[in-house]
């Protein structure tokens, strides 16, 4: 699960991070020259984030309706599982479709996210796939209509 430690990050972390963020494509020659370091030093610092996980991974950005998975939707599910007991957490992650699958405060255990192509592949993950997790008690489903904003970017102080 996600560390607690805190990590200190300085004005150059910070904005190295911002520009990463902004283009993940960017080179290490482009990142020194944007502040004023040297390339070296800027190979260092950036291993640096990797090595401490601040800089997780470097990923592509698909459009879904490219791939045709034009389905998003929430499930709030509720499982047996207790506080601090992750069996169901890790099945889920495991599924594909699942892009997020979040612990949750309230009625229900779990939110989770998933794409499919069409209603018909959404009921049959919800029958076949979390179906099949023994601890799952039930599911509710709510499929979005219309996305105004998504995004994985953080908010990156300026300091």
């Amino acid at each position: 699960m996600i560390s607690e430690t805190a990590i200190i990050l300085d004005k150059t972390d910070l904005h190295i991070l911002r520009l990463m963020q902004e283009n993940a494509r960017i080179s290490n020659a482009e990142l020194a020259r944007e502040l004023d370091m040297a390339p070296s030093g800027m190979l260092e610092r950036v291993k640096k984030l990797e090595q401490k996980k601040v800089i997780l991974q470097y990923t592509t950005r698909i459009d879904p309706n490219a791939l045709q998975q034009k389905m998003l939707a929430f499930v709030f599910m509720k499982a047996t599982d207790g506080p601090g007991c992750y069996d169901t957490a890790k099945q889920l992650a495991k599924i594909p479709e699942v892009q997020e699958v979040h612990h949750v405060a309230g009625d229900d255990c779990y939110l989770i996210k998933v794409r499919t192509y069409d209603s018909a592949s959404l009921m049959h993950l919800l029958r076949n796939s979390f179906g099949k997790i023994p601890n799952v008690l039930s599911t509710r489903t709510i499929i979005v209509l219309e996305t105004s904003k998504e995004q994985q970017q953080l908010v990156i102080p300026e300091n």
